[in-house]
């Protein structure tokens, strides 16, 4: 079974908006939908579940039902960070979920996935044991050695930039948040479930990624996805 744990746990201050952001809406649907509806057609998600912000369990259900989202089988609480609304996610799905299960971790505010991401996404987790979603960079990067100058750059042929969806099996993820918060490792600040399991001495495996797979942090970024919806494509451009 393929599963995919959609995080929409914030509450998006940075957004300065009077409701979460991945409940404020584009063009006459709250862009969780958007994101939902990605696997919802995928043909590969065999089930939903969504890590939601207390108070808007309901919320989330009644919008699942008007736009057909019926792969939508659990909703459970989020938690005070990221990594604890995840590792709460993962744990709500002990009792359904097998070791071997593919579970695609995903950003709820990340509502432009794309169908190719997500199939190469589970194919690389289901030949490799886990999969990240990668890029890769194309500026110059120079570490800084005092406020104003450098001397050393960090080849960009050495660098990924990563993002989600990403896929783990069932039983490694759980194992993992176990360890992580048992022994506080890779759960403080930004980390994320790539990076937690790196720290647990975990190799990773990339995964194709797009540029338009944004995240919804500010206003602009709210702009930038309204013009995706709007636009396009060139079927001049190969």
């Amino acid at each position: 079974m393929n599963v995919a744990l959609i995080i929409a746990g914030g509450s998006g201050h940075r957004m300065n908006q009077d409701i979460p952001k991945q409940f404020i809406n584009i063009y006459d649907r709250p862009v969780i939908v958007y994101t939902l509806e990605a696997f919802q057609k995928h043909e590969e998600i065999d089930a939903i579940e969504v890590v939601c912000l207390d108070g808007w369990h309901d919320v989330l259900r009644a919008y699942a039902n008007q736009f057909n989202i019926t792969k939508l089988r659990w909703i459970t609480s989020g938690g005070a960070t990221g990594q604890e609304s995840i590792r709460n996610g993962v744990e709500y799905l002990r009792n359904d979920c097998a070791d071997d299960d593919i579970i695609i971790v995903h950003d709820g505010i990340r509502p432009l996935v794309d169908v190719s991401v997500l199939s190469d996404v589970i194919a690389v987790c289901r030949q490799k044991g886990n999969a990240v979603t990668a890029m890769p960079y194309n500026e110059q990067i120079f570490k800084i050695r005092d406020e104003d100058s450098t001397c050393e750059y960090i080849p960009r042929e050495t660098l990924r930039r990563v993002a989600t969806p990403q896929a783990y099996r069932y039983g490694k993820l759980r194992w993992a948040y176990e360890k992580a918060f048992t022994e506080k490792i890779g759960i403080y600040g930004s980390a994320y479930t790539n990076t937690m399991m790196v720290d647990l001495g975990e190799t990773l495996y990339f995964a194709k990624g797009s540029d338009r797979n944004i995240k919804l942090t500010t206003k602009d970024d709210l702009e930038l996805f309204k013009a995706y919806l709007k636009l396009e494509e060139n079927t001049w451009l190969k």
